[in-house]
């Protein structure tokens, strides 16, 4: 049975403890961006807060792509575009302010992502198989979805369970591995 313990969401008024140069160092979020966007690819970066991995993937897609961060906190999108407007970036992205509960996105939004993230966040979510249900028909067929947990916040049994539920939603699991010192598992649509 799936855990539901949902942690309080990080607070906006911490943000720079999510954005620094240390942070950058340890999970370099270009190469994470190199590795899993293509230039023109449109992407869902949830959870997105500061914007530290939607600046990467902003990068990545290049002017005929498109990167929709969503965050639960107005405060954590108004740094998003304030940083990505200072870099010329904005133009590549859309915030967006998702529910406590859901995603949502509008309905016409489904397979309309190559690829989407999630990394540190769902832990966070009140509604797991909801948000899995919500991503999975968001992605096109053959699209990737990369989650990634701490495993002091999410031990690896609840991270298993939580692979085999998104398996059920028709998102296969293509590779596990470990993104720093945190469990990751890369899955694709069928």
């Amino acid at each position: 049975m799936p855990h539901s313990h949902a942690r309080d969401v990080f607070s906006a008024k911490n943000a720079a403890h999510l954005d620094n140069k240390f942070r950058r160092f340890l999970y370099r979020p270009n190469a994470l961006a190199k590795r899993y966007v293509k230039p023109g690819d449109r992407v869902l970066d949830f959870g997105c807060g500061p914007g530290f991995f939607t600046r990467a993937f902003a990068k990545r897609v290049g002017e005929n792509g498109m990167v929709i961060a969503a965050d639960l906190q107005e405060e954590m999108l108004a740094i998003v575009r304030e940083r990505l407007t200072a870099e010329g970036l904005i133009s590549r992205v859309k915030t967006h302010a998702c529910e406590p509960d859901s995603l949502d996105l509008t309905p016409d939004i489904d397979g309309l992502f190559e690829a989407a993230f999630a990394i540190f966040v769902v832990h966070e979510v009140p509604d797991k198989e909801k948000l899995f249900r919500e991503i999975a028909a968001m992605l096109k067929p053959g699209g990737t979805f990369f989650y990634s947990e701490p495993p002091f916040l999410v031990p690896r049994n609840e991270f298993s369970e939580n692979l085999v539920l998104m398996g059920k939603l028709g998102l296969e699991v293509v590779e596990t591995r470990w993104y720093f010192v945190n469990r990751a598992a890369l899955l694709k649509k069928r």
